[in-house]
């Protein structure tokens, strides 16, 4: 479920934190925080799956209350359940895995109903949740399709969901919209045969968990010289001057490129020039660029940038 653009993100946040703070731990210390950070990642995975759940038994809740009522009417005793019964929910409801996991990690949104609440008024009052209500299609795929838009339309950029979740962690911040797209993508491999849902592992493979501590552990040992190459190659500029998150940047690119082979170099340039977009400053986009094709381009004529396998792809 972990991407590499969400291990190189979890990687320069520690970073930043590990040259800003009190590194005397050593690197140990760090190693843990960065797999707490990626596992943290993995138990909101499965929240928002546990958040439609609960939003589904919250309608049905709704439902026997207006069943039960004293002067029900016949909307009433006559309910759509449309959303109740929703096939994909009932698939999860179904997946062992996904409750075993929330289990033993305490998962759960029995501290917060009132945003099971908010997510399903906003569901409700929805133009896309009316058009599911009423459309005569009862198939599958339009379940799959609706849960995907609940995921999609009604948690991401929401208010109260984003206040909760920095609440309760501090590793969240960053994360929720990555990890409603692997949602998302989860329920769009599903199939109706399927008596439970797949769902995604922590890592892809041994090659990202290593990947991930990896990197920050290069980045951090090779420090002082990736920070004299960079220096070497900023003509009229203060190093110290310069917004330390892009040297960060920087300098993890350098190692990527350096030390892991089968990643090609295009591929390492693309994904740290955008994440100098979401975390520097306005210009640091075409900075970074500028002094990373110039690193590149200088270490190629060297012989210090050997790839293997895929990373040879250009």
């Amino acid at each position: 479920m972990i991407s590499r653009r969400l291990i190189r993100v979890k990687v320069l946040q520690l970073l930043y934190a590990y040259f800003n703070g009190n590194n005397t731990d050593g690197l140990p210390k760090y190693e843990k925080d960065l797999q707490k950070s990626l596992e943290k990642s993995y138990d909101l995975y499965h929240l928002f799956f546990l958040l439609l759940i609960d939003v589904s038994r919250y309608a049905q809740n709704k439902i026997d209350i207006y069943k039960s009522k004293m002067m029900a009417t016949e909307a009433d005793l006559n309910p759509n359940t449309r959303f109740v019964d929703n096939k994909v929910v009932r698939q999860l409801e179904q997946t062992e895995k996904l409750t075993v996991y929330a289990d033993s990690n305490t998962l759960n949104w029995n501290a917060t109903p009132e945003l099971i609440k908010h997510i399903y008024t906003v569901m409700v009052e929805s133009d896309s949740y009316k058009a599911y209500m009423a459309s005569p299609d009862n198939s599958y795929e339009a379940d799959k399709k609706f849960v995907m838009n609940f995921f999609n339309e009604y948690m991401v950029d929401d208010d109260m969901l984003y206040q909760v979740l920095e609440e309760n962690s501090i590793y969240w911040n960053d994360d929720i919209e990555f990890v409603l797209s692997m949602n998302i993508k989860t329920v769009e491999r599903l199939k109706e045969s399927a008596t439970s849902v797949s769902l995604m592992n922590l890592y892809k493979n041994d090659d990202d968990r290593r990947f991930a501590t990896d990197l920050f552990c290069k980045t951090v040992m090779h420090h002082e010289e990736n920070e004299r190459i960079i220096r070497d190659n900023i003509k009229n500029w203060d190093l110290e001057r310069l917004a330390q998150m892009d040297l960060l940047i920087i300098e993890q690119a350098i190692v990527e490129i350096t030390s892991f082979e089968s990643i090609p170099v295009k591929v390492s340039l693309n994904e740290y020039i955008d994440l100098a977009k979401f975390y520097s400053t306005d210009r640091s986009n075409a900075f970074v660029n500028g002094i990373l094709d110039k690193i590149v381009n200088q270490m190629k004529a060297e012989g210090k940038i050997k790839k293997t396998g895929r990373g040879l792809i250009e």
